[in-house]
């Protein structure tokens, strides 16, 4: 489905209003909650109807990447049913979303109903910031955002499966007084890996000290990450390595600088 949206009532097409399905997942649901709340609200004053499908569960990526290719059907078929009837899925996860676009199709290989189905939702899933720059094709100038303060970004591993490069970066620069500063090996892994870091436990350790000391000499104060399992790895090193920096998904950052959200003092 492509759609052009135009601002103002971005989130319809001939007079029909955009029918959005928050996908929050799991981490965001219980570590990061801010996070879907400002999705929820920026998308709605882009003029979209979001909508969140309670029966919502994990997307089955840990039992996946560890083997377990029945649970993952399971889930999978559990997250089809439930995703069904709505435009757009759309998630602060590239992680789970790389899961359902790149993943789903292979898990019903051999089931070509529900390989049929999931090929559907995943042309409709999109992360957050992808769907506002690949979908909504958004220009945050247009909407007077405004946020002061020097930020970095940290680049999660699974934005490559979506093909997704510098849109952070992009929405980041089209927002007044926020300073960005370019993170050496900005795109390197945090060390997280969801299983890598308790199999591998000294080299996910030593790659996120180095993520932090990366931050560290970025010189900003607050760091933009948009995936909960990097956010809470990276944050937890800074704790641990006496570097204090506020962290923030590009989501909370936005609907603080659209009025939609109060700060939260770091």
């Amino acid at each position: 489905m492509s759609i052009r949206f135009n601002w103002p009532g971005i989130g319809t097409e001939n007079g029909n209003i955009m029918k959005v399905a928050l996908f929050v997942t799991c981490l965001a649901d219980n570590f990061y909650p801010r996070t879907g709340i400002a999705v929820v609200k920026i998308l709605e004053h882009l003029g979209c109807e979001v909508l969140f499908p309670q029966n919502q569960t994990c997307c089955g990526q840990p039992q996946w990447n560890n083997g377990f290719a029945d649970e993952t059907r399971s889930l999978a078929k559990k997250m089809i049913q439930v995703f069904e009837g709505y435009d757009f899925v759309v998630t602060p996860s590239g992680s789970c979303a790389a899961m359902i676009r790149e993943h789903y199709e292979e898990a019903f290989e051999d089931m070509p109903d529900w390989k049929r189905r999931a090929k559907d939702l995943s042309d409709r899933t999109y992360e957050f910031i992808e769907f506002l720059i690949k979908v909504a094709k958004i220009d945050l100038r247009e909407f007077g955002a405004k946020w002061e303060g020097d930020v970095t970004y940290h680049y999660s591993c699974h934005l490559r499966g979506l093909g997704m490069t510098d849109e952070a970066v992009q929405l980041l620069k089209q927002i007044d007084g926020a300073r960005f500063h370019p993170m050496e090996k900005y795109n390197q892994c945090c060390g997280f890996g969801g299983t890598f870091a308790m199999k591998f436990p000294e080299v996910s350790g030593e790659m996120a000290r180095d993520k932090v000391s990366c931050i560290e000499q970025s010189g900003a104060d607050v760091v933009v990450v948009n995936d909960s399992g990097c956010s809470m790895n990276i944050e937890g090193t800074c704790r641990r390595e006496g570097v204090d920096k506020k962290f923030m998904s590009l989501a909370e950052l936005i609907a603080e600088s659209l009025g939609l959200l109060e700060p939260v003092e770091a």
